[in-house]
């Protein structure tokens, strides 16, 4: 048994416990030639009930078996280590002379302390709407977060529906009992209280469940939906391109040194490409890229795609949304009726350096502002609308609706899809309060040191291979004491080496995370990034790497820019480069020069492999 390397919230005990109640297990059963699918709901939320024929019954298996994939799914970094085998053998010592049952249940308490969702999976939230029917769910790894989309077409309906929101039970049984659909016997599906009677033949009562949710897993789910409001770069796959890419991960194991993401190139005038590194292997698309820069982003996690499988023989339409390197990818695949869209973040386990910077994009207030409420009233009522919508409906700035939909989506009150807005309440009270806003103390306290002017750069380095160094100062008025963090950041912003002379980092290192200063450090060089791009920084030391593809090889160039120097390397990639140093009378002329090559390459048609 290998403890998981669960996130630092987990282990200092930080959950918000979720109640629910139903009235027997979600179930499957046959009667003579009809599949009767009768989903249990939570009884203690308003009532939700949906009945209605399955027209397809295999489509809406394989759909349903891709959810369980994902809310099942734990793809996370499991280091070799003996700390679970001690704790294994102090458990088995301490329960050697109990009878089985208390052997079995020291075990139970001992998973549910450590890791309680080793083998418990917090079921799925189903919407009921006019137009469609909604499954979401969010995997244990905090990484993926799934939505199944049901067109009402996809049903014959029976009766009057009753709209809402609600969990459901979806248990590993019930998904067993999914697998024997088949296309040839009549399918019913039934969601609600009265799907399954309080206690049903089989002599099974209510099914009651408390479960205690780290904060860390539920703050993921919220921002990754709330970020459906941030702007994206739509690339338009077929069936079979995504299937290539998964074939040729499923044959090739991963490498240790050269990559292991998926780089998207886009090039204006130009089929779009995806290049699985360290292979380099090109993946042409039919799409041609339209933009008017030459573009590439990144994409971290590819194996959790995998997910993907079950849904893929259905597909007609696959597309990719792409924030940006590092950020949260979108992948939505339309087969009929239904319409399965799996969200991941920028990596597989939330990097603190990277979480930062998507942080920085979300609203930092919770509070029930009048344009949130009005928001709300009006879904209430009207339960699908586009921003454009409410903001002709409600009179109010679309930057204003933009703003408290966000603060909507992070409070688990709203969600997004496909640019609409609906309803959906996650829990029966809203999501609020300062222990969603940050992950832990620590970071609450970095932000309190940026806020308060605390922290600067003292020198910042790019190395050619290695990535930037950057050395700050924060100053701690509250201890009056000033540390000094060391932060090395690589090409892809992720850290790759911190220090910190503060006394938390000298006695844990980042065991129990990163401190306050190396965190504080991490945002005030993502505000510092953020002014160069608006041009009101200079730099004076810069590298950036351009590619541009030959056939089946690659040209590549490296400018660097070191105060007074420029220095230009170039040369087919895996190959010998060539060299060249200019000096310059100053950093002006110096920074001129740089820019300059750089635009020339761009407008070459060479990609900035540096951008993120």
């Amino acid at each position: 048994m290998t403890q998981p390397n669960l996130p630092h919230e987990e282990s200092t005990g930080r959950r918000r416990d979720i109640a629910m109640r139903y009235p027997a297990p979600s179930q499957v059963s046959m009667e003579g030639e009809t599949d009767k699918l009768d989903i249990a709901a939570n009884s203690l939320r308003d009532p939700v009930h949906f009945r209605g024929r399955i027209l397809e019954p295999l489509l809406f298996r394989e759909a349903l078996s891709a959810l369980y994939a994902v809310v099942s799914a734990d793809f996370r970094y499991v280091p070799k280590d003996r700390t679970a085998y001690m704790a294994y053998q102090r458990l088995r010592k301490s329960s050697a002379k109990a009878a089985p049952w208390q052997a079995q249940q020291a075990y139970f308490d001992w998973l549910a302390d450590h890791d309680p969702l080793a083998w418990f999976i917090l079921d799925p939230v189903i919407t009921v709407h006019p137009d469609a029917l909604f499954f979401e769910v969010f995997s244990k790894d905090e990484g993926c977060y799934a939505r199944l989309r049901f067109d009402r077409e996809a049903f014959a309906t029976e009766g009057d529906p009753v709209y809402g929101t609600t969990n459901i039970d979806f248990s590993e049984s019930f998904y067993s009992g999914l697998q024997d659909l088949r296309e040839f016997r009549i399918s019913h599906l039934t969601v609600g209280t009265d799907a399954v009677a309080l206690e049903h033949a089989g002599g099974e009562t209510a099914v009651e469940k408390k479960v205690g949710i780290p904060l860390s897993w539920l703050r993921g789910f919220l921002q990754l939906q709330s970020a459906g409001l941030l702007p994206r770069t739509v690339i338009r796959m077929e069936a079979v391109d995504l299937y290539n890419l998964l074939r040729h991960l499923r044959l090739h194991a991963d490498r240790k040194k050269g990559g292991r993401a998926i780089r998207v190139e886009l090039t204006p005038g130009e089929p779009v490409r995806l290049v699985l590194e360290p292979w380099n292997k090109v993946l042409p698309l039919a799409m041609v890229y339209k933009g008017l820069k030459p573009r590439i982003i990144r994409i971290w996690g590819r194996r959790r795609l995998m997910l993907l499988e079950r849904i893929l023989p259905f597909a007609t339409e696959v597309h990719m949304h792409l924030c940006g390197s590092g950020l949260p990818t979108w992948f939505t695949v339309k087969a009929g009726p239904a319409t399965f869209t799996l969200a991941v973040t920028g990596f597989t386990a939330s990097d603190w350096s990277r979480a930062c910077t998507f942080d920085l994009l979300m609203p930092r207030r919770d509070d029930n502002t009048t344009e949130l409420q009005a928001v709300i009233a009006h879904l209430d009522t009207h339960f699908a609308v586009t921003v454009d919508q409410l903001s002709k409906a409600l009179k109010l700035k679309k930057a204003a609706i933009m703003e408290a939909v966000q603060r909507g989506c992070q409070q688990g009150l709203l969600f997004m899809e496909d640019k609409v807005c609906r309803r959906r309440p996650l829990t029966e009270q809203p999501l609020m309060g300062e222990d969603l806003r940050f992950r832990n103390p620590d970071e609450r306290r970095a932000y309190d040191l940026l806020a308060a002017g605390a922290v600067s750069i003292e020198s910042e380095n790019t190395v050619f291979g290695v990535g930037t160094e950057l050395v700050g100062k924060v100053i701690a008025a509250t201890e009056q004491r000033e540390y000094r963090p060391l932060l090395t950041l690589d090409d892809e912003g992720r850290a790759r080496k911190a220090e910190c002379t503060c006394p938390k980092f000298r006695k844990h290192g980042l065991k129990q995370g990163p401190c306050p200063h190396l965190t504080a450090l991490r945002l005030f060089h993502i505000t510092e990034e953020d002014k160069r791009a608006r041009g009101k920084n200079r730099v004076l030391v810069e590298t950036r790497t351009y590619t541009k593809r030959r056939g089946e090889g690659e040209l590549v160039y490296q400018l660097s820019l070191d105060r007074r120097q420029v220095r230009t390397r170039w040369g087919p990639r895996d190959g010998d480069l060539r060299l060249q140093n200019l000096h310059f009378e100053s950093t002006d002329a110096a920074r001129a020069a740089f820019l300059q090559s750089a635009d020339r390459l761009e407008s070459k048609g060479f990609l900035n492999l540096s951008s993120r």
